[in-house]
């Protein structure tokens, strides 16, 4: 490597190891006779172990079903010796909350991580240093450096101009000073302000509710038509409701918002408004998923089964006549098995 490159390693905060009993996201990197080594991720790569014995609660058949390599999991911290370097992790020790706790926490660290080590590169400058100045004060000030972030996308100066660095100069007298100056030249500050910018402005998520509703009532087509009017009505412009016939009697509630505990919020208040009108005319609605955020890829195959449900019934639209047998036997479609019931 030549020596005018800059460092591009660096970990994520400014603690060389973690503390015992921390969660911590780890690469499972090879395997041993007593256990496997693991890269700790937030952590600049370094080294720790999982011995067989922190792999599960349950008695262990198979090492390769708990265990693979290039996985990447969170796990819980038992020791750390800083003077040899060794850290012991277990799985069977990480309970439900500390994994969705860890998760969050890494993929706020690891986006903070790309725009940081982004600027560092394209500026030519060390990653480190932009971290001691800019990145870990941050952390130290707003809890995690992705809270600020997120601030200076509107208000970057307030965020990026309190933070400083002591420069060491000569005084006129021939001693050595020390002065307070900008912790970022104007040059890497506008590069920073404008990656945030790119990479943080909020995308709008999608959320989604799954779910089955019958009315086997004279003009039961009105009463349920009249309930997906009301579920809309639930929403509002920040948040519009939009409720779609997969196929009797599923039906797919939609929202899109920046907020996505107010989408979720929305969905919920839209399938009760929906319920209550449905059950007034002795119908019945199920929650077959409840609301939540969707990514792109799920979006996509809803949209492609609405379509081969669209053709399917096109095929069929000559049996229209029988309207009673149609109506009861859609009744008593399976969802879940249909497809419809696509998980995240």
């Amino acid at each position: 490597m030549a020596t005018n490159s800059p460092n591009l390693e660096c970990r994520m905060y400014e603690s060389k190891y973690p503390e015992v009993d921390q969660a911590v996201m780890i690469q499972v990197k090879s395997m041993a006779d007593s256990g496997a080594y693991v890269s700790l991720l937030e952590y600049n790569n370094i080294e720790g172990m999982i011995l067989f014995s922190e792999l599960s609660r349950r008695r262990i058949r198979s090492i390769s079903s708990l265990i693979k390599v290039g996985r990447i999991e969170p796990v819980m911290v038992l020791r750390v010796d800083k003077e040899k370097g060794y850290i012991d992790l277990s799985k069977r020790r990480v309970s439900e909350e500390d994994i969705s706790a860890c998760e969050e926490r890494y993929n706020k660290s690891k986006l903070v991580h790309s725009i940081m080590r982004h600027v560092a590169e394209t500026m030519k400058i060390d990653l480190e240093d932009l971290y001691i100045h800019v990145g870990w004060p941050l952390y130290r000030k707003y809890g995690h450096a992705f809270e600020a972030f997120k601030l200076v996308v509107s208000d970057p100066d307030s965020i990026l101009n309190s933070l400083t660095r002591e420069v060491k100069e000569i005084g006129p007298d021939g001693k050595e000073v020390t002065k307070v100056a900008p912790a970022l030249s104007e040059e890497v500050k506008d590069a920073l302000i404008k990656n945030i910018k790119r990479r943080m402005t909020p995308q709008p998520l999608k959320i989604r509710a799954d779910i089955e509703m019958k009315c086997f009532q004279f003009d039961g087509v009105l009463h349920i038509k009249e309930a997906m009017r009301k579920a809309e009505a639930a929403g509002n412009d920040d948040c519009p409701v939009k409720i779609k016939l997969v196929a009797p009697p599923a039906y797919v509630l939609n929202t899109q918002t920046l907020d996505k505990e107010q989408g979720i919020a929305i969905l919920t208040k839209a399938i009760a408004a929906c319920t209550e009108e449905i059950e007034r005319h002795k119908g019945k609605l199920a929650v077959k998923e409840a609301p939540r955020a969707v990514s792109e890829r799920e979006d996509k195959l809803l949209a492609e089964q609405m379509a081969k449900l669209g053709r399917e019934n096109e095929e069929i639209s000559g049996d229209e006549d029988s309207e009673e047998e149609e109506d009861t036997g859609m009744g008593e479609i399976d969802v879940e098995n249909s497809g419809t019931g696509i998980r995240e």
